[in-house]
């Protein structure tokens, strides 16, 4: 499967932006997907994921109540929304896909695209 994430962009503190994650080369309605982020000089921090047949989430404790992640699977595309942003949401944001069960932990991921980078002005 590969992975192309898209959408990033510079945003003011309390505004919005939606990410994509457009998936090809393989069924993507049969992997959870996942999406992780990574601020220059920190480690990969858990974002959000979501079950194969969108009847499950979990979600990073920085990001409840302001974040959603959905999909389409008839589209091949998963989507990050993002409200609420604040400039420690300042990142690379990567959207990533495995087969069974959800995870929060990126090692457990298969596949990988190439990172949005997504920055938010105070």
């Amino acid at each position: 499967v590969q992975l192309q994430a898209s959408g990033g962009g510079l945003v003011q503190a309390g505004g919005s932006l939606r990410l994509s994650c457009a998936a090809s080369g393989g069924t993507f309605s049969s992997h959870v997907m996942g999406w992780f982020r990574q601020a220059p000089g920190k480690g990969r921090e858990f974002v959000t994921a979501i079950s194969r047949s969108y009847g499950s989430t979990i979600y990073g404790d920085s990001v409840k109540g302001r974040f959603t992640i959905s999909r389409d699977n008839a589209k091949n595309t998963g989507y990050l929304q993002m409200n609420s942003l604040k400039p420690e949401d300042t990142a690379v944001y990567y959207c990533a896909a495995r087969r069974g069960l959800l995870t929060n932990i990126p090692e457990n991921y298969d596949y990988w695209g190439q990172g949005t980078q997504v920055t938010v002005s105070s």
